[in-house]
């Protein structure tokens, strides 16, 4: 009675040392939506899931249907949800009985100081067994649960870097694109500037005929044309590698640098854009949703390492049979069976549970502080996009205005230089105007067009959390 009753207060004491996890939690705090600026009112979604449609732009749809398809990061996204996927499954099976069957035979000689009897001991005879286990996690303390909770809240998250990659790789294809138009708009002003320079030079050479002008005016005229060549021969290098971008984001080779053409897009089409900071820009980011699930999945993972410190029971149950020599295994007399719980209890760990308690801990701090990252990186970016939005809006009007009256300026300056009222140095100055001001338009152009890609898909572009992703 006295060795039960201290194995009793012995195992009492284990229990309740075994069973304590630490006080400590989480220290960082999510960001709250109110302090984040965001404007009460709700901007509409985007209505079709292809917004680079608005472009007007057959060969952008085909490119980028064909990197949604073919391009390999986003495919490494997708294997990457189906393996948490499986990781989900197994956890899951984790909470159902499981049954076995396991079947042994092996011929062995028996010693002679064995337990067995004559006619075995000292004799080679064959020693079998067979039969049915099972076995089922009870899950009293929720362990499978939590991490079931975990596995599907990751997966949750993984197929949302799926949408959230498909965002940014729809917005790079449509960036490069925009570029692939900027380059060949600016081959087009370099052979314009060729083709003016080309002109002076021969309105310079009658004149020099003439008597009017030198051959210092002459020499100046020559030297200009070259340089639009310089400058022709940079667009056209430029056109090839936007070419040779476009055909890796769609997943192909050189096999495909062929086949894409200059754009035929329209850069000032209309995109379904807020006028401010929306108020469900965070619930329509697919990041920022990823985020908040890895702060789920991190704590279901500190609530099933707190479960561990618990017994852990399960319930067990065999039938089979077991017998000496072959013929008797099969045998009604050789049959056992036998049902029970099994329990495993931490009773001395070297601190390995409460290191690990105090890891899940952490786990919830680095998805709190990712989560709020994320969240000001999207609020950044929306506030960003739309300020430089409003300000190439302002450039563009005036820049416009700059360019007209550049063209009416050396218009003057090339009809007084013919006519013999001006010298080269006025045709060169307003040349030189023109030439800055056609530029600029068409970078600010193809800035304002890549800008209101940039902030549609800032706030979400066209995803939509209810939908199904193609994995």
């Amino acid at each position: 009675m006295r060795a039960f009753r201290f194995t009793a207060i012995a195992l009492s004491l284990a229990l309740s040392a075994c069973i304590t996890p630490p006080k400590e939690g989480p220290q960082q705090l999510a960001l709250d939506d109110s302090r984040l600026g965001l404007a009460p009112q709700i901007s509409a979604p985007v209505a079709a899931p292809a917004w680079w449609s608005a472009f007007n732009d057959a060969q952008l749809d085909r490119l980028m249907q064909q990197a949604l398809a073919d391009n390999p990061s986003l495919a490494q996204a997708m294997a990457r949800v189906r393996e948490a996927q499986s990781l989900a499954d197994v956890t899951r099976a984790g909470l159902s009985p499981a049954v076995s069957y396991d079947a042994q035979e092996a011929r062995q000689r028996f010693s002679r100081n064995d337990v067995i009897p004559p006619p075995y001991a000292g004799n080679v005879q064959w020693e079998g067994q067979q039969g049915l286990n099972l076995s089922w996690d009870i899950d009293f303390w929720g362990r499978q649960s939590s991490l079931l909770k975990q596995a599907r809240s990751q997966t949750a998250a993984a197929s949302l870097d799926v949408a959230s990659a498909r965002l940014a790789l729809s917005g790079a294809v449509a960036a490069a694109y925009i570029d692939l138009y900027r380059n060949n708009a600016l081959a087009d002003v370099a052979q314009r500037t060729q083709a003016q320079r080309q002109r002076i030079l021969d309105i310079t050479r009658e004149r020099v005929r003439a008597g009017l002008d030198t051959n210092v005016e002459l020499r100046e005229a020559e030297g200009a044309v070259p340089q639009a060549q310089v400058e022709l021969t940079q667009a056209q290098a430029a056109v090839a590698l936007d070419t040779h971008q476009l055909a890796a984001l769609s997943g192909h080779g050189a096999d495909a640098y062929a086949q894409i053409q200059r754009p035929q897009l329209d850069p000032a089409a209309a995109l379904p854009l807020p006028a401010a900071l929306p108020a469900d820009l965070l619930g329509r980011r697919p990041d920022v949703l990823a985020a908040r699930d890895r702060i789920e999945a991190a704590g279901a993972g500190r609530a099933a390492a707190k479960a561990a410190f618990y017994p852990d029971v399960d319930l067990v149950a065999f039938a089979g049979s077991s017998a000496i020599g072959f013929t008797s295994l099969f045998h009604a007399a050789s049959g056992n069976y036998g049902a029970g719980p099994a329990i495993h209890l931490p009773l001395f760990d070297a601190g390995r549970l409460k290191a690990e308690y105090r890891g899940a801990n952490a786990e919830i701090d680095v998805a709190v502080a990712g989560y709020n990252d994320t969240v000001l990186q999207a609020v950044r970016q929306s506030a960003d996009q739309l300020s430089l939005i409003q300000a190439l809006n302002s450039e563009i009007v005036q820049q416009q205005q700059t360019l007209d009256d550049a063209e009416a300026a050396y218009g003057l300056a090339e009809q007084r230089y013919r006519a013999g009222l001006s010298g080269y140095l006025t045709v060169l100055n307003a040349e030189t105007q023109v030439l800055s001001a056609r530029r600029q338009h068409v970078e600010l152009v193809s800035d304002q067009a890549i800008a209101r890609v940039n902030l549609l898909l800032a706030v979400g572009g066209s995803f939509d959390p209810q939908a199904p992703l193609p994995l």
